[in-house]
C-alpha cells in the first residue's frame, strides 16, 4: 500500500503533525503581522486575521486562509499578502525552527460565509417546523 493511502476505504485527513505545524505557523504569522514593516500601502493599517493554516503532507507548502477585519478590501489585501510572500517566509524562517520553511500562499477564508449560510438555514421556517415536530412532547 502506498504511503499516505487510505486504509480500509476511509479517507484520511491531515496528520497530527500537519495540524500541529499548521497551527504553529498560523500563530507565528499572526505575531509577524503585528510587528511587520510593510512596503505595501494597503497592508500598513490593515487588520488581517489568519483563521487557518493548511500545510501539505511534506510540509513544503502552506495555504493561509485570511480575512481582513470587517471583510473590507479583501482582494487588494490578498494580492498584497501574496506579493509579500518572500518577506513573510523569511520572517517565518527566523521565528520558527523548521527543517524547511514552507512556501506560503494566501487565500480568502470562506468559513464565515458558510457559517452564515448554515445559520440562515437553521433559522428558516421549514427547519424550525421540522425541529418543533421532532421535539419530545413532555417539554
Amino acid at each position: 500500500m502506498p504511503r499516505g493511502a487510505p486504509r480500509h476505504g476511509k479517507s484520511v485527513g491531515p496528520s497530527q503533525r500537519q495540524l500541529r505545524v499548521g497551527e504553529e505557523i498560523r500563530r507565528t504569522m499572526m505575531e509577524i503581522f503585528t510587528r511587520a514593516h510593510w512596503r505595501e500601502p494597503v497592508l500598513i493599517d490593515a487588520a488581517v486575521t489568519i483563521t487557518e493554516a493548511r500545510i501539505s503532507p511534506d510540509l513544503k507548502n502552506c495555504t493561509l486562509y485570511c480575512m481582513p477585519l470587517g471583510g473590507a478590501n479583501l482582494a487588494p489585501i490578498l494580492a498584497a499578502l501574496n506579493r509579500a510572500r518572500a518577506y513573510l517566509r523569511g520572517e517565518l524562517g527566523h521565528s520558527m525552527v523548521l527543517r524547511h520553511v514552507p512556501e506560503l500562499r494566501f487565500e480568502e477564508d470562506h468559513s464565515f460565509e458558510e457559517a452564515a449560510r448554515i445559520e440562515a438555514l437553521l433559522r428558516s421556517p421549514t427547519v424550525a417546523r421540522d425541529l418543533k415536530r421532532d421535539a419530545p412532547e413532555d417539554e
